[in-house]
């Protein structure tokens, strides 16, 4: 069985940045990894805020989503 991680702790501004960056509860991947650098904050922590707002990644550049 694979080791849980542990939850990532997502800082209040990042939280609000994804908020305001997502339309239709949707961020596309470039965007989030603009938002990440401009936010001093792993792309990591990015995808963790739209997971806990239910927004989803979209344009994914490895065509993964």
């Amino acid at each position: 069985m694979p080791e849980k991680k542990p939850p990532i702790e997502v800082p209040p501004q990042v939280l609000a940045a994804v908020r305001e960056a997502a339309k239709e509860g949707k961020l596309a991947c470039l965007q989030a990894h603009q938002l990440a650098a401009s936010l001093g904050v792993t792309p990591r922590v990015v995808g963790a805020a739209c997971d806990q707002l239910g927004i989803r990644i979209v344009a994914c550049q490895l065509g993964c989503f």
